[in-house]
């Protein structure tokens, strides 16, 4: 199976292009940096040419609303058009569990319409959900500063680590497309606070964890249904301690 990652140097891409090439498959890590733009279009012709499947990791690199949702949108048309032109058979996405349940989150409203244009490309598709990354609960500490205080949510979550992420979307890759959403996530579900509240611990960082319910999380109120699975899930297996013991050993 020829595969293309575009996104495939970011944290997910990086692990999905390992796993898949030691499947056996020939995988091409697409991105600008190796002259694939899925925003200009450039390379991708190249890059699609005889790949049976194609599994888009992008992410924009600005969160303002306006340019996460020109992102999204124009990268997807651009992809598809190129997919249809060298006819590959399968798409495969990375999204966000509850993409429909925050509307006044940008980010979220942008992953919903880069959603819909993959459901209308008339492209076979899997669309991959995935909980929260672990990676990503220092950027969440920074982002929720209230003075010398994070301030974090007590809506539900379930972080996943990125790594069981990529094995999930290189599964969704090698099996034929549902043309539909499956979701994966960690195994444990905390409040907000207490997720970051441990990764701040586990790391020796001082810095006080206010758990407040009316917190945003970017900007959005959650509460304990906003960002966790709802229904059929496919668990990890990689526990917040697990992932955290292995964070401070590496560090250390």
């Amino acid at each position: 199976m020829k595969a293309v990652v575009i996104g495939g140097t970011g944290l997910i891409g990086r692990k999905l292009v390992e796993i898949l090439s030691e499947r056996g498959h020939q995988v091409i890590a697409a991105s600008p940096s190796s002259g694939v733009n899925a925003i200009t279009g450039e390379g991708l012709s190249e890059a699609f040419e005889g790949a049976d499947v194609v599994v888009d990791v992008s992410n924009s690199p600005s969160f303002e609303d306006t340019a996460v949702l020109n992102f999204f949108q124009t990268s997807q048309k651009n992809i598809a058009a190129a997919e249809t032109a060298a006819g590959v058979k399968h798409h495969v996405a990375l999204s966000i569990v509850g993409t429909d349940r925050l509307p006044d989150n940008g980010y979220f409203r942008a992953k919903v319409a880069q959603e819909k244009l993959i459901r209308e490309s008339g492209i076979p598709y899997t669309i991959v959900h995935a909980t929260q990354f672990m990676e990503f609960a220092g950027g969440i500490a920074d982002f929720s500063m209230k003075g010398n205080e994070v301030h974090l949510s007590t809506g539900a979550i379930q972080p996943i680590a990125a790594a069981e992420v990529s094995e999930a979307l290189a599964d969704a890759a090698e099996a034929a497309p549902i043309n539909g959403i499956t979701e994966v996530a960690g195994p444990e579900r905390f409040s907000m606070a207490e997720f970051v509240g441990q990764y701040l611990k586990a790391k020796g960082d001082s810095r006080k964890v206010v758990a407040d319910p009316q917190a945003p999380y970017f900007g959005s109120l959650i509460d304990g249904r906003s960002l966790v699975p709802l229904g059929e899930v496919r668990l990890g297996k990689i526990t917040l301690k697990q992932w955290l013991d292995k964070q401070v050993q590496v560090v250390g």
